[in-house]
């Protein structure tokens, strides 16, 4: 089952002219590129983090890892190979095991094998259908594959069983504005995330307000989106 990743037609889809400016404090990037603004209590308490896939030695090039060369996507398929070996292993006694499963993709998703971690995620939401994170964290491979609707029926299940969930509309906002290219919707879900979310810190709070002020611009035919750029994508 193992792929390379295709390129997201959402990933390079901007509004307008796509002039967008970074927002440092909110990234969907982070470490394994999941978007979330936090853990959700839904998360499935023995799944740890799969490890960061690191800059490598090439055994072609011989270029050394302290240099920084980030992998190849082959390169990163091959590391995420050996890194879920040992989980198939486990998956093979236990195959509804959801926690393995979201740790298998979680692994691909690093690796940017999109399509295999969209795959793990699946059987993880059909052995648990009722974790949200496990619909969430599924949204965001499938949007990484350049399905934007299946991502977003996705972030709807998540919802339907977690009408607050914070990182489900975080990321519905962010894929409305970039997978489909309507601000409106990004301002619905986000002012919803934060009329359900009061106890957002006030950073958070702030940098989604920023979010919203400019996604109605947008709406308004004012001018780009500020504060959305590719680090903040799910």
């Amino acid at each position: 089952m193992a792929n390379e990743s295709k390129t997201a037609p959402a990933d390079e889809a901007y509004l307008q002219s796509g002039r967008v400016y970074a927002m440092a404090a909110i990234c969907l990037g982070v470490g394994v590129g999941f978007g979330f603004l936090f853990r959700t209590a839904a998360a499935t308490p023995d799944a740890p983090h799969p490890a960061p896939i690191a800059a490598v030695s090439s055994p072609h090039t011989g270029a050394s890892s302290a240099a920084g060369r980030m992998p190849s996507l082959a390169e990163m398929h091959q590391i995420a190979s050996q890194q879920v070996a040992p989980l198939l292993e486990k998956l093979s006694k236990d195959p509804d095991n959801p926690a393995l499963l979201m740790q298998i993709g979680g692994v691909y998703h690093a690796a940017h094998q999109f399509r295999d971690a969209a795959a793990y995620y699946g059987k993880a939401v059909r052995a648990a259908p009722k974790n949200v994170e496990a619909h969430t964290k599924l949204a965001t491979s499938l949007y990484r594959t350049g399905d934007v609707d299946g991502a977003v029926a996705e972030l709807n299940r998540a919802l339907a069983l977690d009408p607050k969930d914070p990182n489900s509309l975080f990321n519905l906002g962010m894929i409305e504005l970039q997978g489909k290219q309507n601000p409106r919707g990004a301002v619905a879900a986000w002012q919803k995330l934060l009329r359900l979310n009061p106890q957002l810190d006030a950073g958070r709070k702030a940098q989604v307000q920023q979010l919203i002020a400019s996604a109605t611009e947008a709406a308004n035919g004012s001018g780009p989106v500020k504060g959305a750029d590719a680090n903040d994508r799910p």
